[in-house]
């Protein structure tokens, strides 16, 4: 397919790589070509853009999808001032162990197909919900096909002391995962799991062949982000507590710091300050945290949105964070941008730039989806 007439077209090649009056071609799935002036007779097909703007799938590295069940009542009373404390996690993970293999597979499949009708063309999920052997393995299977992560250090589940859980968690548990999984994660929190715990799980993963993602300084400062560093973590998720000190860690690592407004935006929590991050020379990606409790959306243009207006990242900044920050994030380099050779996943906007999904919040915005060189 030979797309012409692109007003503005973002490859992140480099930084935000943007080219006018722009051209691509897509070949056996992947980006064949792209430049201004297209090669003669290239496509079997073709696509006038018409002035829209075409930039890289968005990629989406953090999210809860594999559940049953919902927490509107929840989200009303938090609206209505009650605190988040991540204590619903436990409603969800009843709601999950009931259900069957049938209907997880179905809810997820249905929150992909959300996520791609908003331009995310890559995702991430989580197990978690389940704090069951059999529970967190079969989350893991009904995800095939996905970017997956074993996260059996969601919270202790009530029929577990905290050090017999993790016991399970490093021991049987990660046995019978690890196959199922790329990713392990823990939630380093007070209330669910501390340093030490973190520490024991995410190396158990790593002698198992995974590598570690942790949830780090969410709630309150702690120390997370600097296990995420120590243990070389693909990213550190949340970052809304940081100190200089975590910042600087950050930026003298390959750790990604993935932040995650719509958790912040559904708790009414501080927005991390995402300037700080960047100035420092962090990696930043931005992801939508899609789960029934504190981030119930798939859309990262919503994201990008709170991410301009409330942590403080330009327009462009925010777009590569939700693309090739995603990608760095779960260690891909196929995808999250549009230089030759990458993954033909791309979005067409229904607007002449990218600056349009900050600038019309709210607006449906996406006009044509490709996934691996087809229309979605």
């Amino acid at each position: 397919m030979l797309i012409t007439g692109i007003g503005t077209l973002v490859t992140n090649d480099p930084e935000l790589g943007t080219l006018h009056d722009a051209a691509i071609v897509f070949a056996g799935g992947r980006v064949a070509w792209v430049g201004t002036k297209p090669p003669e007779a290239a496509g079997d097909t073709h696509l006038d853009a018409g002035g829209r703007a075409l930039i890289p799938g968005f990629v989406d590295s953090h999210g809860h999808l594999v559940f049953a069940g919902e927490r509107a009542e929840e989200f009303a009373a938090r609206m209505a001032g009650r605190p988040y404390t991540a204590g619903g996690i436990r409603t969800t993970v009843a709601a999950t162990r009931a259900a069957s293999d049938a209907q997880l597979k179905a809810n997820l499949d249905r929150l992909v197909a959300e996520a791609l009708r908003s331009g995310t063309t890559t995702v991430e999920t989580k197990s978690g919900y389940g704090l069951t052997l059999p529970d967190e393995e079969r989350s893991l299977k009904v995800a095939a096909g996905l970017e997956r992560t074993f996260l059996g250090a969601h919270v202790v589940p009530p029929e577990h002391e905290p050090d017999t859980y993790t016991d399970l968690v490093k021991g049987a548990m990660l046995d019978a995962c690890a196959p199922h999984a790329t990713w392990i994660d823990v939630f380093c929190e007070d209330g669910a799991f501390d340093a030490d715990q973190t520490r024991a799980i995410l190396a158990a993963g790593i002698e198992k062949g995974l590598t570690p993602r942790v949830h780090a300084n969410q709630l309150r400062h702690g120390p997370g982000v600097q296990i995420a560093v120590e243990l070389r973590a693909a990213s550190a998720d949340h970052c809304t507590h940081l100190s200089d000190a975590d910042i600087d860690a950050l930026a003298n690592s390959d750790t990604v710091a993935t932040l995650l407004p719509g958790a912040e935006f559904s708790t009414r929590a501080p927005y991390p300050d995402a300037r700080r991050l960047l100035d420092a020379g962090v990696k930043v990606a931005l992801a939508a945290d899609c789960n029934p409790g504190s981030s119930y959306t798939t859309n990262l243009p919503f994201c990008i949105a709170l991410a301009v207006r409330e942590m403080h990242m330009t327009p462009e900044e925010a777009v590569r964070a939700a693309t090739l920050g995603g990608a760095q994030a779960l260690r891909r380099d196929d995808v999250g941008h549009l230089a030759a050779g990458a993954r033909a996943d791309a979005v067409l906007l229904d607007a002449p730039s990218p600056v349009h999904l900050a600038y019309r919040p709210g607006v449906p915005l996406i006009h044509t989806v490709f996934k691996d060189g087809g229309v979605s």
